[in-house]
């Protein structure tokens, strides 16, 4: 399969290892020093492009894959703003996009075990409950799309929450995200639900990004091929 990285720093570097180990081929590497190879054109010598670049420049690059006719994986956060116009041309004109907030199978079932645990915390009405994400210094969205992931779950899960707030809540009903910038974390995500007699944790700790890179890999190799939107449940039939 030949792949098409759009974004090549750290993650980009990992997944194009990841992706040569499994017999896979790169054709194009797109960074801030050949803005000018990412074209269409260019884009229509690969079976799939991953993305992995930055909150501005991950529209404009699904974009240019629709216009490509290349199926494309995006991992880049903060772009979310332009998510129903992404997901709604994608469908109405036939194109192929995966999309996750987090590439990781770890996360992916962590995100099932947190939406179960919300159901059942629903009628526990003693616990408060709040968030936690840690990642490197390094990131430029606050909080991250997997927090995000994580809150959204809890929210339409849990009838005394209606919406999340990053680092303090204005209203009684807001999920609150404290999002931390430390050193190099790769990643870390903790929901607690806390009362007076206890308090109840899940957490997942990523160790490095090889995880991510692979299910980036993974998914890039769900997609060749496919029409339509997508997501890591597909993979994991979640």
């Amino acid at each position: 399969m030949k792949i098409a990285l759009l974004g090549y720093g750290k993650m980009g570097q990992e997944i194009e290892k990841i992706a040569l180990s499994r017999g896979h081929e790169i054709v194009l590497k797109i960074d801030i020093n050949n803005q000018h190879e990412n074209t269409a054109e260019n884009l229509k010598k690969a079976d799939v492009a991953i993305d992995f670049s930055i909150p501005s420049s991950a529209y404009p690059n699904i974009m240019k894959c629709f216009e490509a006719d290349t199926p494309v994986v995006c991992g880049t956060t903060g772009w979310l703003e332009k998510y129903d116009e992404v997901t709604s041309y994608c469908q109405t004109h036939r194109k192929t996009l995966f999309y996750a907030s987090n590439y990781s199978v770890g996360v992916n079932l962590f995100f099932a075990l947190n939406k179960k645990l919300a159901q059942l915390m629903n009628s526990q009405t003693d616990y408060e409950v709040s968030m936690e994400e840690i990642h490197h210094i390094h990131k430029l969205d606050a909080p991250s799309g997997t927090a995000i992931t994580l809150a959204e779950a809890i929210v339409e899960n849990l009838d005394r929450k209606n919406q999340w707030e990053l680092d303090r809540a204005t209203k009684d009903d807001s999920l609150v995200i404290s999002a931390v910038r430390q050193g190099e974390v790769p990643g870390t995500h903790s929901v607690t639900y806390d009362s007076a007699v206890d308090y109840l944790e899940i957490k997942h700790v990523a160790k490095s990004r090889k995880g991510f890179a692979l299910g980036a890999v993974i998914a890039a190799e769900f997609s060749a091929g496919k029409t339509g939107f997508f997501s890591m449940n597909d993979v994991l039939n979640l």
